[in-house]
């Protein structure tokens, strides 16, 4: 799962705490607790508690700490506590489906037990799931998931302005017709490089699909083009996508049909 630490025990936060208050610097912390600093940075940008109402009682507190930390493990165990939560993810798997489409159409469904695809990832690469080789059932399965960031150094910039904090809230509480949703289908490797992009209106919720030969993003985009255009300018206003590689060409909207592009904050499914 990429770069692997070990968190700081229970022990170790009560020292933290009682360092920060006494005005320690980090690197000092870090030597005595023989951690790197950034395990400490990590841990009291993750753990550290506010209060709105009382902003006196900010601050890291190992017993805080301690229960965030564990109320974030418990989430990612919920594969090894609900058995049948497993089987469910495992059966989809084997039929092809993503990570990503496994967590959202159970989150559509109103599945009793939420998951993330994270937490499916992360079950994947964990010892648990090493043990029995979950991995394998994942569409592209490695012995070790690749660290985050991975190839982000090939993809296209995108600019701040263009991430969804930024996108009208007419769209994203479907107020006003012709915003679209995009995501890419994948098959598995036996069926080629062939995918399909769907599309998805957000008001109507009519549908579109379009059959594509590789995952390259200027096709993909010259596609949408082609098959938006002969719309009227009011049904093509703009379309939502994550930030996969194979949106990158994202630019070609606005000079091809007109319409804004809208990206999510991380590559997975867009948002509902």
């Amino acid at each position: 799962m990429g770069t692997h630490y070990c968190h700081l025990k229970l022990n170790e936060r009560r020292k933290l705490a009682k360092w920060l208050e006494a005005k320690m610097p980090i690197s000092e912390i870090a030597d005595r607790l023989g951690r790197d600093p950034s395990t400490i940075y990590r841990d009291i940008k993750r753990n550290r508690y506010t209060d709105k109402e009382i902003p006196e009682l900010d601050g890291y507190h190992a017993l805080v700490a301690q229960d965030k930390y564990e109320a974030r493990r418990a989430i990612h165990r919920k594969m090894i506590v609900y058995p049948e939560l497993k089987e469910a993810i495992e059966g989809r798997l084997k039929a092809g489906w993503s990570s990503e489409q496994i967590a959202g159409r159970m989150r559509l469904e109103r599945y009793p037990i939420r998951i993330s695809h994270e937490t499916i990832y992360w079950f994947a690469y964990s010892k648990d799931g090493r043990d029995e080789q979950f991995y394998r059932h994942l569409p592209e399965h490695r012995r070790r998931r690749r660290p985050r960031g991975y190839r982000r150094h090939n993809r296209t910039h995108i600019f701040d302005t263009q991430s969804l904090p930024y996108r009208p809230e007419s769209i994203s509480e479907r107020a006003e017709f012709g915003h679209w949703e995009c995501d890419l289908m994948m098959f598995r490797k036996e069926h080629g490089k062939v995918n399909v992009t769907s599309l998805v209106e957000r008001v109507s919720r009519y549908a579109v699909v379009m059959r594509n030969e590789d995952r390259q993003s200027k096709p993909i985009m010259e596609a949408l083009i082609r098959g938006l255009a002969p719309l009227p300018a009011d049904a093509r206003q703009s379309i939502t996508f994550d930030r996969g590689t194979e949106f990158s060409a994202w630019r070609h909207l606005k000079a091809g049909i007109g319409a804004d592009a809208w990206l999510s904050n991380r590559k997975a499914a867009v948002k509902p």
